[in-house]
């Protein structure tokens, strides 16, 4: 079986360290349980990448390969950034979805937990974001019907609030979460007969960080990822989070709910009049529509 892996930092295995300087990751301990022989495993995943670096870039090159399992786990990124746009994200993940289904793979897809709660924003801060990954969330699950993949709902639950699960980041699951993650997906594909392996253990292969290691981690590279973030989402989260307080202090909050329910229709009515396809084709996904902005 040809296993490809797309998307961000959560596939390409951050939180979970191989022992030997790199990243492993859900999809690598879940490409160990397909069968009886291993798979032929390509992580295409990348840290950072939003939908559109899925459709541009990790989709051609997956393709060449002729998958016969493809897992599209992305759009928290997409929450982070000033550009968020849940028409665009829709469009994308349509195209993506669509070229992979088209030439007979199976789908693997997930829904996430949002970022502000997994990072303990104050909620004026938190809220938008949660609203963000709520639309998000929705189109995945709509998609993932209309393409027949096998969807994993882990957007809540107990693995989300169990900290022994997530890395000192608090953003990537630590080596027990992948290592749920992986169970989860292999239990998915059991099911439909598509994995005959043994699933992946839950017990750790490696010792956890230690709580100083963990505070370096936090200290260096996560310093850097949140001036990252911050110089492109901070000033126009503060905005939202004064719209938030505002709406809070006139009691009109389900005000913003219906607007983001509303961006969440208008985004997937929009795929149904024009065909997906592979990259470079379709519709366009940099229109950016009143409705669709969050």
């Amino acid at each position: 079986m040809r296993f490809v892996a797309l998307g961000d930092s959560l596939t390409e295995g951050v939180g979970d360290p191989a022992g030997d300087g790199a990243w492993r990751g859900w999809a690598a301990l879940l490409a160990e349980g397909l069968g009886g022989q291993r798979a032929v495993f390509t992580n295409l995943a990348v840290s950072g990448s939003q939908t559109r670096d899925v459709l541009e870039r990790q989709l051609p090159a997956a393709l060449e390969l002729r998958p016969d399992l493809v897992s599209v786990v992305v759009g928290v990124n997409d929450t982070l950034r000033c550009t968020f746009d849940i028409g665009a994200v829709a469009a994308r993940l349509d195209r993506v979805y669509a070229a992979c289904s088209g030439r007979g793979a199976v789908l693997l897809t997930a829904c996430l937990p949002d970022p502000g709660t997994m990072l303990g924003l104050p909620g004026a801060l938190a809220r938008p974001l949660a609203r963000r990954q709520r639309a998000v969330n929705a189109v995945v699950h709509a998609l993932s019907q209309r393409y027949g993949a096998l969807h994993l709902h882990a957007c809540e639950g107990d693995w989300v609030t169990d900290r022994a699960l997530w890395s000192a980041d608090r953003l990537h699951p630590g080596e027990r979460g992948h290592r749920q993650l992986a169970l989860r997906f292999h239990a998915l594909l059991a099911e439909r007969g598509l994995a005959t392996g043994s699933a992946p253990s839950a017990e750790p292969e490696f010792a956890a960080p230690t709580r100083a290691a963990s505070l370096w981690w936090l200290a260096t590279a996560g310093t850097g990822w949140v001036a990252r973030r911050c110089t492109d989402l901070l000033p126009q989260l503060l905005t939202l989070a004064a719209d938030e307080l505002r709406h809070r202090a006139r009691g009109t909050s389900a005000r913003l709910d219906l607007r983001a329910s509303a961006a969440v229709s208008a985004a997937l009515a929009g795929l149904s009049t024009a065909p997906a396809g592979p990259a470079g084709a379709g519709r366009s996904v940099d229109r950016q529509d009143a409705t669709a902005r969050l």
